[in-house]
Parts: C-alpha cells; structure tokens; sequence
C-alpha cells in the first residue's frame, strides 16, 4: 500500500475518534512557528521563532533571508511544539502546513519539511491556506464559535469580507481593490521613519496621538462592501511630505493616530453596511475579525462598539492569534482532515493561492 493509499485509509479512521492531534507548521512569510491543536479547538502548545531582528535592519522581509532562517527553525520549533504539548512525532495523529498564499521560499521550506516527516512517520498531511487559518484562529479563541458568520478579514496583503458559510467554505462579499489595510500602514509607517514592523508601531503610536489633528480624505469604491487604500496612502505621504518640505516639525504620534482612524473608519464602515442589510433583511449575523491587522487597537475598539452599537455578537482572537502562528493552521487543517482534503506528496507551494 503506497503512503497516500495509507493516509487516506488513516484519515477515515480519524473521523471516528474522539480525539485528533494535529501537529501544524506556518512558514509563510517571517515567522516560523508550530503548534499542536486538538480537535481544532484546544492548544496543546504554539510555538514562534520571530525573524524581526533579521528584517528590521533592511526596513522589511527579504525573502532569500527569510527562507534561510527557516530552513534552520523548523527542526527546532516543531521539537520545541512537540514537547510542550508532551507528545512525540508518533503520538501526533497528523500533521498539517501552509502551502500559500505567501513568500515562495519561505512556503517551500515548510511544506518541504512536513512532507519529510509525513513521509517518514507514515502520518496524513493536510495542506492549509493560510488566510483560512486566520479565519480559524476565532475557533481557538472561542469554540462555541461555528459558521455561519461574517468575517473581516485584514492583512499586510489582503482586506477581505467574506462569509464563512460552513468550515471550509466562504463566499467572497467584498475586498480591496487596490492595497491591502496592512500594506497602508506599513506604507504610512516608512513614511514617518519607524522602523519595521510598522503596522504595530502606527498602531503603539497612535495612542499617544490626537485623531482629529488634520483631515484625511475618504475613499469611495463602486461595490458597497469593497475598499480602497491607494488614494489614501497618497493623501498621507502628500501631507508628510508637505510638512516637511515648509520645514515643519512632523508631529508623529498625531500623523499615525489620523491614519489609523482613516483607516479603520474605513474597515468598519463597510463592515457596519454589510451588517445593518442583513440584519433588515431579517438575519441575525455575527461578525469576526482576522488577520495580523486585527490586532490594532483601534480596530478593536470600533469593532467592539459597533458591534454592541447593532446587537451583533462579536469574536475576535486573541492577540497572540491575529499574527502568524501555528496553532491558525492547526485549527484549519481539523476540519479540511474530516472532509478527507488530504496532500499527497506532490504538495507544493502556491504563493498566490486564493481563499475564494
């Protein structure tokens, strides 16, 4: 019997047991980090290596380091992952890995490293898509949490609002049609000279800031549920650089907490509007945020409040869950395994893989 002959058989064998361990691996862009989770729903450990320090000094990701950093992380997180969670490699009943979307070289190397050790310890594989892994993080954070439910979901490279209609399953309602929320505020985050990451240093910053010390312009876009951030990345970098070419001082606590506003006014706002039609449409809807932006404070906030504000329950990861991480592509990989969605070992890397 050949491995994926075997690891399909094993798999049917999985759906009935009442526990399933899933050792998960994440390498899509500069963290490597591994996880056990059980049942996609409970953390049995969650292990990160951050590669901040690597980029920090070229003021972002350069692939061909991330790549190498992985190569010599991988080993040491999954152990790391496995001992936490008091298991070994055998005891793990699968194993999962982000095949995409993300940096090639960085993907390879985790898919390349799951599919040796499926390989070599007999174990079904399950490939994962790492946008529905931040999707999946709210299971960790809330397991009475179950579809369907609305979704934000805001990244360095996507700004998406889809439905989750059952696990696995997502219909696409709007996006960004140019950047992405995350990329503005990296973008924004050069501009005021912060080092990387700049999404959470906008984000720290903006707290010591007066929202409504200048007016920034707010985007329009033809479908009632998308976004756009180009035109109001341009106003911003037109505004710095207008400062600084009168000699002005940069107030930058005040230029990031504007920003931020503007951007998150947008977030919720067409969030808001997807939310009121359903709801006189007589639905009863709730709303989740994912995705490394779902961390912003601010975001937060006005997710929160208007949430309340409409009577809609809200659910949002934990902190340590919006960024990259294992325990994500675990969560994901529990119900890809019970619809028997299993790679063999032609898995490859997709670093434009799509959600929807």
């Amino acid at each position: 019997m050949g491995y994926e002959e075997a690891a399909l058989r094993r798999v049917r064998e999985l759906k009935n047991q009442e526990k399933v361990r899933i050792l998960a691996l994440e390498t899509s862009c500069d963290e490597t980090a591994a996880a056990v989770v059980e049942n996609g729903r409970t953390i049995l450990s969650n292990v990160v290596f951050s590669q901040i320090d690597l980029h920090e000094l070229y003021g972002g990701v350069v692939p061909e380091i991330a790549s190498r950093a992985h190569m010599e992380a991988c080993d040491r997180v999954v152990d790391q992952a496995l001992r936490e969670a008091g298991m070994t490699l055998e005891e793990t009943d699968a194993l999962a890995v982000t095949r995409g979307p993300g940096l090639v070289g960085a993907l390879l190397t985790g898919v390349n490293c799951m599919k040796g050790l499926a390989f070599a310890a007999e174990k079904p594989l399950i490939g994962v898509n790492h946008i529905e892994g931040h999707v999946s993080a709210n299971f960790l954070t809330s397991p009475e949490l179950e579809p369907p439910f609305l979704c934000l979901v805001v990244s360095g490279g996507h700004s998406h609002l889809v439905e989750v209609t059952g696990y696995g399953e997502y219909r696409l309602l709007g996006q960004t049609r140019d950047d992405a929320a995350g990329e503005a505020f990296d973008k924004a985050a050069r501009v005021l000279g912060l080092p990387y990451p700049g999404g959470p240093r906008i984000d720290k910053l903006a707290e010591e800031g007066n929202p409504e010390a200048f007016t920034l312009p707010r985007p329009k876009t033809e479908g009632p549920y998308d976004y756009s951030f180009s035109g109001l990345k341009t106003a911003f970098l037109n505004l710095v650089h207008g400062m600084e070419q009168r000699g002005e001082e940069l107030p930058k606590a005040d230029l990031a907490a504007v920003f931020r506003r503007a951007v998150c006014e947008e977030l919720t706002g067409k969030a808001e509007r997807l939310l009121r039609d359903r709801l006189d449409r007589g639905e009863r809807p709730a709303m989740a945020l994912a995705g490394g932006v779902s961390a912003n404070r601010e975001l937060r906030r006005r997710a929160q409040e208007m949430c309340g504000r409409l009577g809609v329950p809200l659910y949002m990861p934990r902190l340590e869950l919006c960024t990259d991480n294992g325990a994500m592509i675990g969560a994901a990989a529990y119900y890809r395994l019970l619809r028997e969605e299993i790679a063999g070992l032609r898995l490859n890397a997709e670093p434009a893989l799509r959600l929807i």
